[in-house]
């Protein structure tokens, strides 16, 4: 009889803190898969200089996009808010280098160039890095987010103040490599 109203006391306090235990995991899966959506963001701000110097070299004429898109990678890299503020200001630099990328279309001299195209191309090895660290920094918000508002895990995360996390939703720049002519004249 005491055992078993010791087992009735004791498994909701193993409940409580297998629950606690499993959310505060979810959490660092969470911050660790942050950090490397944050690492591949890293890599895109280094190609953008490189990528505007180069269109500088063809397209002089287009200072304005020039000067936007070097605006939003810095406001990008000086941005450590919150996932969504950041995820606001990726959509913008999204858009300025895409527009950037349009401008080889008005310039073929651009267009052919080698380092031109390899930084293009490796703007879209970063960008499929982005992407793949994104679905999975939003695997692991939405795992998370499952548990603290299932029931009746849902509980002990109100209990213990484990914040809701925001998904991160931000469209490659740049979606395919560019087509390189191999025939020889």
């Amino acid at each position: 009889m005491v055992l078993i109203i010791i087992a009735v006391l004791l498994l909701p306090i193993i409940y409580v803190i297998a629950t606690y235990n499993t959310l505060v995991a979810l959490r660092n899966h969470i911050a660790e898969a942050w950090s490397n959506v944050d690492t591949e963001l890293k890599r895109r701000y280094e190609l953008i200089p490189n990528l505007v110097s180069t269109v500088k070299g063809y397209a002089n004429h287009e200072k304005e996009t020039l000067e936007r898109v070097v605006e939003l990678r810095n406001t990008c890299m000086a941005d450590s808010g919150t996932v969504s503020h950041q995820e606001d200001t990726e959509k913008q630099l999204v858009a300025g280098v895409q527009k950037l990328l349009a401008l080889a279309e008005a310039y073929p001299e651009l267009k052919a160039d080698k380092n031109f195209l390899k930084l293009q191309t490796e703007l879209v090895n970063t960008e499929d890095r982005i992407q793949a660290a994104r679905r999975f920094y939003n695997g692991n918000v939405r795992d998370y987010r499952n548990k603290c508002e299932a029931f009746p895990s849902n509980l002990i995360a109100g209990l213990f103040s484990f914040k809701p996390r925001d998904f991160f939703n931000v469209d490659s720049a740049v979606r395919e490599a560019p087509k390189l002519d191999l025939t020889t004249n």
